[in-house]
């Protein structure tokens, strides 16, 4: 075990199918359904999996659908521990379409969650024996989860000292920021939305990166760029660190695969810098695949040490 947990309060059911062409009116004669354990942070403990590492997979789970959630999961291997709610868990819907390549996703908005339910999942993350050194908290909040939850999370994890990730976006993620996390990885949009800028170029990102760091918010910054890689913002400085160029099949998956590299490289002993470029490697490969699929073990080390040979 590599000593990390994740946690999803809106976990989903993604369905992916193909159809010749979307079109309204009419039926669309689509190929039967493949059913996948989505969300945040169920994808970063999923790609944490298949890198060859290990993680606790905490999440919320609620009716016929979170049944079939844990199902998933089971067959895939990946250690879970379900909370349980009264709504049921949503399913999304992901449509490739054959005639022009494009892919539709139409995602749920998650069951309404109650107070007594949000409040039993920080009890829980304060109640984990052993403490984990990292806690990676992914993904959007449903309905009846405040804004500040993720900065509650925050808390907790401070009050069991483990390093907290967050990955998520808008309010959720400005209150997880002003209670401090170690590290965050917005993409551009995310992050300039956080600030509340245009950030142009790199020398505005770093700025922009370093304000928030000498404010004690958080200790570092993994600000994605899509097809430029990411840039490392820390108190010491900042790097740019290129993505390898690959063929793009899907990029649905890239970045929960990169926090799951970024934290599986850090709890076996890497140091921030050698993290994230693993973390970047493993965004890579999960674009090489098909649909939602996320990295695989081998595009993801022979990619991170191109990455490394080229210095």
């Amino acid at each position: 075990m590599e000593d990390i947990t994740t946690l999803t309060v809106n976990p989903t059911i993604d369905k992916n199918t193909r159809v010749e062409r979307v079109r309204a009116g009419g039926k669309l004669r689509c190929e039967a359904p493949r059913r996948e354990p989505g969300g945040g942070g169920l994808n970063v403990s999923r790609a944490i999996y298949r890198l060859g590492g290990r993680s606790s997979a905490h999440y919320l789970s609620g009716g016929a659908t979170g049944t079939i959630l844990e199902s998933l999961l089971d067959e895939e291997g990946v250690d879970h521990e379900p909370i349980s709610v009264e709504g049921w868990t949503r399913e999304n819907l992901i449509v490739y379409e054959d005639s022009s390549g494009d892919q539709f996703r139409f995602g749920m908005p998650g069951p309404d969650v109650s107070e007594e339910e949000w409040k039993e999942v920080l009890d829980r993350l304060g109640r984990l024996d052993p403490s984990p050194a990292y806690l990676v908290a992914s993904g959007s909040l449903p309905p009846g989860v405040p804004d500040d939850f993720y900065a509650q999370v925050a808390v907790v994890a401070k009050e069991v000292g483990a390093r907290l990730v967050v990955d998520t976006s808008g309010a959720p993620l400005r209150e997880a920021v002003e209670a401090g996390a170690f590290l965050i990885k917005p993409n551009i949009a995310e992050f300039q939305e956080l600030v509340g800028e245009d950030l142009p170029d790199e020398q505005a990102q770093r700025e922009a990166g370093r304000e928030m760091i000498h404010r004690g918010s958080v200790h570092a910054i993994a600000l994605s760029l899509g097809r430029g890689g990411a840039l490392l913002i820390t108190e010491g400085g900042s790097e740019p660190i290129r993505t390898p160029t690959v063929p793009i099949r899907s990029k649905v998956g890239a970045g929960d695969s990169m926090v799951a590299g970024t934290v599986l490289a850090l709890a076996r002993g890497k140091e921030l810098r050698e993290a994230v470029r693993f973390g970047v490697a493993a965004g890579a490969a999960a674009v090489m695949t098909d649909g939602t699929e996320l990295c695989r073990r081998e595009d993801t080390e022979r990619l991170y040490r191109g990455m490394e040979e080229q210095g």
